[in-house]
């Protein structure tokens, strides 16, 4: 769905107030009635609740439902019926408070939308680049509505809103402890509702890219992360090209000098073609929303599915099959928690991601078929059709672009695929100068 900001300019305290109350009334109503809105808003005279509600509604930011059951309620409602909160209204609360926070001021261009989320460019009220990720969990699953249906009936909390939440808080949690222990993932700056506000990676996706100067030293890296998280604990889930950026750091060689001896260094930072220089490629890691422990019941299987993505990507695009085998399963089991490291499965628990909504969380993904890029079918052999699907914006896959670069398109130590990678790049960059829409809010709110 589009996101649209203009109604944050014109939104007064008490609109604000009412928007709050039906968000607050929705944790037990499917359909909440204008008097429990009276109620929750704390107004005075129901003139200005339904004033509230009428602008409210015109901007599609809540929707009047007739003839509708609660969640807690057999009998249909009556006369008054009720309103729910829509996508747009919950979009417009997580802003709301992004700004109050100072979080966000301005908000440019759409750089990738997925089955289960949208991401945006951003910018803090210092001008620092942001990247806005929403999460949309149900987007997809309307395609199976019977299933859905079926899947919620008898689950009060089992809302598409109350799982985006879920989704946001699983990914924020995860992505701070990976920070703060020293892991490649992106900075989390906040988390409201089913948003997150994170750094903007400048790094290209592995996806986009076609060739590498050293296939099997990024591999071996990319194993290397794999069995460093399960040694902290942790199982990414959908470890696969969509989610891998590659960021380029420049470093320095030591090269013969004039005299022969080897005391002259080579920077590769204005000119990297330089010979003797070097440029270091660095995996960075991103989204988060199925890791799973390895104490998971299905931990195996996770496992094995994220090295298997990795070989067979590398098989396809860059032709490179390691003679080394594994990782495996049981070897990686048997280094969690050693050296004295921190289990981060637990302490993410301990932080407010509770096994309850890990569960909750995880049967739904796996109801509505949430099950991640890993699982999708490519044909080895013909990867030109893997190249136009990754080429098209990737409209159908599960919202992994939230780190689409910023800077130049071109590599002189990664050969991309032409097209794909640069559309994504100058939409990212002129999305702060030119795209920009101003997010406001009343100074009395």
């Amino acid at each position: 769905m589009k996101l649209d900001t203009k109604a944050l300019r014109y939104l007064t305290t008490e609109d604000w107030r009412v928007l709050t109350a039906v968000e607050q009334g929705s944790r037990n109503h499917e359909v909440v009635p204008t008097p429990l809105i009276i109620t929750l808003s704390g107004l005075r005279g129901g003139s200005g609740v339904h004033r509230s509600i009428s602008t409210l509604a015109k901007a599609n930011l809540i929707a009047r439902v007739k003839n509708a059951k609660s969640i807690n309620t057999p009998a249909p409602l009556t006369t008054d019926d009720g309103y729910r909160l829509t996508y747009g209204g919950l979009d417009h609360l997580a802003l709301h408070t992004h700004l109050k926070h100072s979080t966000l001021f301005s908000l440019g261009n759409q750089i990738g939308v997925g089955k289960e989320s949208d991401i945006y460019v951003a910018a803090s009220p210092a001008g620092i680049t942001h990247v806005l990720k929403l999460h949309r969990l149900g987007r997809i699953s309307f395609r199976t509505v019977k299933a859905n249906r079926d899947y919620l009936r008898h689950r009060a909390s089992g809302s598409w809103m109350y799982m985006s939440r879920l989704a946001a808080l699983k990914e924020f949690t995860f992505m701070k402890a990976l920070r703060e222990n020293g892991f490649a993932v992106p900075d989390p700056v906040a988390h409201s509702r089913h948003t997150i506000v994170m750094s903007l990676v400048d790094a290209f996706p592995l996806r986009q890219i076609r060739d590498v100067p050293d296939p099997a030293a990024l591999y071996a890296e990319l194993m290397e992360m794999i069995l460093r998280l399960a040694k902290w604990g942790l199982i990414h889930g959908d470890f696969n090209e969509f989610n891998i950026l590659i960021k380029e750091e420049a470093t320095k060689e030591q090269v013969p000098a004039a005299d022969g001896k080897e005391d002259s260094l080579h920077s590769a930072g204005e000119d990297s073609t330089t010979p003797g220089s070097l440029t270091k490629l660095n995996p960075v890691l991103i989204d988060f929303p199925q890791m799973v422990s390895m104490s998971h019941a299905d931990a195996a299987m996770y496992f094995n599915r994220d090295v298997n993505c990795i070989k067979n990507f590398f098989q396809r695009r860059f032709h490179f099959t390691s003679s080394a085998p594994g990782p495996f399963f049981e070897d990686a089991k048997k280094t969690v928690g050693r050296d004295g490291v921190k289990r981060l499965d637990v302490e993410a628990e301990a932080s407010g991601f509770s096994k309850k909504m890990s569960k909750e969380l995880e049967a739904y993904m796996r109801e509505v078929g949430v099950d991640g890029d890993g699982g999708r079918n490519v044909d080895v052999e013909d990867d030109s059709a893997a190249e136009d699907s990754e080429g098209s914006g990737r409209s159908e896959d599960s919202g992994n672009d939230e780190q689409t670069t910023l800077g130049s398109s071109e590599s002189p130590h990664l050969k991309q695929k032409s097209e794909d990678a640069g559309l994504s790049t100058k939409v990212a960059v002129s999305s702060i100068d030119d795209g920009t829409s101003v997010l406001s809010i009343n100074d009395n709110t």
